[in-house]
Parts: C-alpha cells; sequence; structure tokens
C-alpha cells in the first residue's frame, strides 16, 4: 500500500509537452480573459476619427468654395480688360480717322472738279481704301428723309412736291465708325409749303374730278347728239 505525504493535494495530471497555456481554464489566480476593457477604446477612437473626418470634409468644402469664387473673380476680370482693351482700340482708331477726314474732303472735291488724276489718284484711292478697311462709312444721300440725330441741317427751304422733311442736297458727307456717328452729314434740307397739299392728293382730287366732270357731262352730251330716236 502507499502512503499519502501529509500537507499535498493531488494536482490533475497535466500531459506531457504541455505549456503554461494549456491548463484548465478557471485554475490558479491569473486565469481571467486578458482585453475585457477593448471595446469602450474602440468606440473612442472610432468617434475621434469620425470628427477628424467631418473636420476635414468641412475644410475641404471651404477651400473648393474658395477657389470658385477666386476662379469667378478671375474670368470677370479677364472679360472686362478684354473690354476695355476694345474699348481703347475703338477710340483710338476713331481718333484717327476723325483727324483724315478733312483729307477725304478734299479728295472728294477734287473728284467733283474732275482733278483726281495720275499719281494724285491712286494715293487718293489707296487712302479710301484703308479708311474703309479700318470701319470708316461714308453716308448721305439726296432724296433721304432728314434724321437730326445723323443730318446737321445747313439750308432750309420749302418745296411742293416734298412730302416731309427730305435732304435734297448733300454739302458735306457724313462718316460713321460702327455705331459711332464720327461726323453728320451736313445737308440742305426742304419741308412741304404751308397750306399746301401733297402731290399725291391732288392727283387724285383731279381724277375723281374728270370722273365726276365726265358723268355730268354725259346727259348734256345726249341732249345734244339729240337722245334717243322718238318714235
Amino acid at each position: 500500500m502507499t502512503e499519502e505525504t501529509p500537507g499535498f493535494e493531488e494536482e490533475p495530471d497535466v500531459p506531457s509537452g504541455a505549456g503554461p497555456d494549456d491548463a484548465p481554464k478557471g485554475a490558479g489566480p491569473g486565469s481571467a480573459e486578458p482585453g475585457r476593457a477593448a471595446p469602450a477604446g474602440d468606440v473612442q477612437e472610432k468617434a475621434a476619427l469620425t470628427a477628424q473626418l467631418d473636420q476635414a470634409r468641412t475644410a475641404l468644402g471651404e477651400r473648393t468654395a474658395d477657389l470658385q469664387r477666386l476662379q469667378a473673380e478671375y474670368q470677370n476680370y479677364r472679360r472686362r480688360v478684354e473690354r476695355d482693351r476694345v474699348t481703347v482700340r475703338e477710340i483710338a482708331v476713331a481718333n484717327l480717322l476723325t483727324e483724315l477726314l478733312p483729307v477725304l474732303d478734299d479728295i472728294g472735291r477734287a473728284r467733283e472738279h474732275e482733278e483726281l488724276v495720275g499719281g494724285f489718284k491712286s494715293v487718293a484711292e489707296s487712302l479710301e481704301s484703308v479708311a474703309a478697311k479700318l470701319g470708316l462709312q461714308q453716308f448721305g444721300e439726296e432724296g433721304e428723309p432728314f434724321d437730326p440725330t445723323v443730318h446737321e441741317a445747313l439750308m432750309h427751304s420749302y418745296a411742293p412736291d416734298v412730302t416731309e422733311t427730305t435732304c435734297v442736297a448733300i454739302l458735306q458727307p457724313g462718316y460713321r465708325f460702327g455705331e459711332r456717328t464720327i461726323r453728320p452729314a451736313r445737308v440742305a434740307v426742304a419741308e412741304p409749303q404751308p397750306g399746301a397739299q401733297p402731290k399725291a392728293a391732288d392727283e387724285q382730287d383731279e381724277a375723281g374730278g374728270s370722273k365726276s366732270g365726265a358723268k355730268e357731262a354725259s346727259p348734256e352730251a345726249e341732249k345734244e347728239s339729240g337722245g334717243p330716236d322718238e318714235g
């Protein structure tokens, strides 16, 4: 028989080669499961990352709005600069053409007097061609209605054959550059005579009178001709 040694308890059998982790659960003071408080730490970390992400999105939205505003301001600046550049160019060309108007007037008078011959004719035509390419346009013709916005009346008269204020003579042609009038056409105008009826109305009255006279004269003509044969 085997005698048990007092003071020692019999421990469960552990397989040979087994490590300390292979010990039965619940044995010993360190057998509690580690990491039981880990879920609370994960929630806090996730909340912190979410807050950082929201801040990054807010900052990105603000920077995007700033970039869009700067782009719009730059586009407006470019359009304004281009518009100012075109305006300055038009003013410069208009000033140059205004200085050339007396020369063009001399060329026109020389052409009317048949003095535009030889080399002077070639130079004059070249100058007129360059002015036309720059956008200079001549206007003003006899017989067109008088328009105070583009015509300047230097002479005034009455005429029986006009129905409204009409340009009857072009004393000096007008010039325009684009939509801008550089110089109005200087003209002589004629108005209808006071109390005179329009020519068209006179012709209608005369035609109506001749027809009525023909109708009134027809019975007398019948009497003079003896009228219808009497039985």
